[in-house]
């Protein structure tokens, strides 16, 4: 298996594509090393790395004082972008509520014969990574067929629930439905979904596997707790060239006086817990992601940021890129 080539380059939002190319020299943190971006391969672009509500989050004005400040910047919900130079095609994963800006950077960097995607993927009907599809409609962009890849019981939900199932009967969005750990090929690309334990009111919760020239990207952005599952993270880590992989929490009790039992998610201190027998190969493979906007990953300086770093794991960035 070869190792997966990456880079960061922060992408500072609504500014021009120069910004990839300028701002990786400016980089702090040695794990990341720029590089252009490809032309003649495919290539994966973290276009956002904050839990659903971003950050800063609503009502949050110590954040929003920081913002002003410039101690802190803007950071959009999670999401990837997924694109093939060569044939002129593009592919997101999670139709956030930074809907709008993350297509723009998309259309920084690439382009598609079928705008403004040929195909869009979801893991849950969880605000983060679905609603983003309302630009789709015809209060807005009125877009024509754009597939949407989503499993049973979220096909279901985006039919027979408004607003969603008026992107459905105008013809905005065409669904396409996929399986649990069944391959979908677009392009040249192979995606194959992970069905994962989360709190699923409206819809099951996936993660995905993403493949391309013998290279592979596991993605698993929510899920309640490792254990939980009834498959083993470390040796899916150990088979893949990437992990981009929840970190919700950084430890118990970020978020004072509220029961964070009712939130489960692994904490990135858990998670090097139980990661801390792989190999320095493996470890530097899993990039957390998915950040709150009370997780200290969030600020580079933070000693936080550093312990995951010495540890030998990495902190997905917005602006990164994975080549196939």
């Amino acid at each position: 298996m070869k190792k997966a080539p990456f880079s960061t380059l922060n992408l500072e939002p609504l500014l021009a594509l120069f910004l990839f190319l300028c701002l990786a020299s400016c980089q702090s943190n040695k794990e990341y090393v720029a590089t252009e971006l490809p032309a003649d391969e495919p290539y994966l672009i973290v276009l956002g790395v904050a839990q659903d509500a971003g950050y800063p989050q609503a009502g949050q004005q110590k954040e929003w004082d920081l913002i002003k400040e410039g101690k802190a910047r803007k950071t959009y919900a999670v999401s990837l972008g997924l694109i093939d130079p060569v044939n002129n095609q593009r592919w997101l994963f999670e139709a956030t509520p930074d809907f709008k800006e993350q297509l723009q950077l998309m259309d920084q960097v690439s382009s598609t014969d079928n705008y403004p995607y040929d195909g869009i993927f979801l893991t849950h009907a969880h605000m983060g990574h679905y609603t983003g599809l309302m630009h789709m409609g015809r209060e807005a962009m009125g877009t024509q067929n754009t597939p949407v890849y989503a499993m049973p019981k979220m096909h279901e939900y985006l039919s027979t629930n408004g607003p969603w199932s008026q992107l459905v009967s105008l013809e905005n969005i065409d669904l396409k439905s996929i399986t649990n750990q069944e391959p979908t090929t677009i392009g040249s690309f192979k995606v194959t979904p992970y069905q994962v334990p989360h709190r699923d009111e409206f819809s099951e919760t996936v993660g995905f596997k993403i493949e391309s020239n013998d290279m592979s990207i596991l993605f698993i952005p929510d899920i309640d707790k490792w254990e939980k599952w009834d498959m083993d993270i470390k040796e899916l880590i150990k088979s893949v060239d990437t992990a981009l992989l929840d970190a919700s929490f950084f430890k118990n009790g970020e978020i004072s006086g509220r029961d964070m039992s009712e939130i489960p998610h692994p904490f990135v201190e858990e998670s090097m817990k139980l990661f801390e027998n792989l190999s320095a190969e493996d470890k530097a493979k899993v990039h957390f992601i998915h950040f709150n906007h009370t997780n200290p990953l969030l600020f580079r300086g933070s000693p936080e940021h550093q312990s995951v770093i010495d540890a030998g794991y990495k902190v997905a960035r917005e602006g990164q890129i994975f080549t196939f």
